[in-house]
């Protein structure tokens, strides 16, 4: 962050057709626009990033030849410049997903074309230390040609960090761990309606309450969570995309507004993002729009620090798109569509702190 009207954001990158890393910019809130695109990290297939709630560390996936792995950066917090720590590298393709806990000692990944959820600890100065631990997930699904095997698409904390959750694409399944003396170690497995493909999960502030994006089937999932035993059930499915569209869509991101009454999901195909409230009571979902992305194949998006404005990614396109955020309907409003960043794939911005 670097005013309370100005905020720092980052890009993950495919590193071609002309991208090289990790970009930045800076979101205006009160000029409403986005500017001061530029090169941030020289990074091979940074494809999805996320800062430490410190805002001290920026944490990314990295490909290096045939090996894959996790980078860790400083953020210079006067300049807003990442300083390169360290990375950890495995043999084979490069992970999808990665998230880091509130204290910055526990660092997880995903990894699609391998099937398997990565576990780092950081050391003194924020460095990574060589994978404590991975689990391999083992199945197929109904798909045969996007889920012959296990594909591993997201892996995160449950709020009170209890426990890891984990995204199988390939296999249909949510899968809970705990980590114990450094291990990750199954605790509950949720399979979902095979078939859909579950690509990312959101849980809702309260932490009752948690929701996941199909790639396959273009859904949302939502679920009741059980912080005691890390277990989840199933709530309700509802569609992101209109019944009479018939074309190739795959569900991408998923986000809740802070205060927990929306749920946005893009929708790469039909090239939007689907806007639901979200009963408090319940936690159920109900349709109130769905927004244009202004480009091909919106891949992630994020709402800003202030809740007030949502920026989206489009792949294909190569822009990045403000949008105002109506924070009583839940809305969006375009503002900007022509910030260019090459093959951009992930938007994370500095927290609030």
């Amino acid at each position: 962050m670097t005013s309370n009207k100005q905020f720092v954001g980052y890009i993950g990158t495919y590193t071609k057709e002309g991208s090289k890393g990790i970009y930045k910019f800076t979101l205006d809130t009160e000029a409403r626009t986005m500017s001061q695109v530029e090169l941030a990290a020289t990074l091979d297939n940074p494809t999805y990033v996320t800062i430490s709630q410190d805002n001290q560390y920026l944490y990314s996936v990295v490909k290096d030849g045939d090996l894959g792995g996790a980078a860790v950066y400083s953020i210079n917090s006067e300049a807003n410049t990442l300083e390169f720590v360290n990375k950890q590298l495995l043999e084979g393709a490069s992970p999808c997903h990665i998230s880091v806990d509130s204290n910055n000692s526990q660092i997880v990944t995903a990894n699609y074309h391998k099937g398997t959820i990565e576990l780092y600890a950081s050391s003194e100065g924020g460095a990574l230390n060589p994978a404590s631990s991975i689990a391999e997930h083992h199945g197929s699904g109904p798909n045969a040609a996007r889920q012959e095997k296990p594909h591993a698409h997201y892996s995160g904390f449950t709020p009170d960090e209890k426990y890891i959750v984990a995204i199988d694409l390939g296999i249909d399944k949510l899968i809970t761990y705990a980590v114990k003396e450094g291990a990750l170690s199954e605790v509950h497995a949720l399979s979902v309606k095979p078939g859909s493909g579950p690509r990312h999960l959101a849980f809702h502030p309260n932490g009752k309450y948690a929701y996941i994006m199909t790639e396959l089937s273009s859904e949302v999932i939502a679920l009741a969570y059980n912080a005691e035993d890390g277990s989840f059930t199933e709530l309700q499915y509802i569609s992101t995309i209109p019944a009479d569209f018939t074309e190739n869509n795959q569900g991408s991101a998923i986000q809740l507004s802070a205060d927990g009454r929306f749920v946005y999901a893009a929708n790469r195909g039909h090239n939007s993002i689907a806007i639901f409230s979200v009963n408090q009571d319940s936690g159920e979902l109900t349709f109130v729009e769905r927004t244009h992305t202004e480009g091909n194949w919106p891949r992630d998006f994020r709402i800003d620090p202030t809740g007030a404005f949502l920026v989206a990614s489009n792949e294909e396109s190569g822009n990045l798109v403000l949008f105002a955020r109506n924070e009583q309907t839940g809305t969006l409003q375009l503002l900007q569509s022509d910030v260019r960043v090459p093959k951009p794939v992930c938007v994370a911005f500095l927290h609030t702190v």
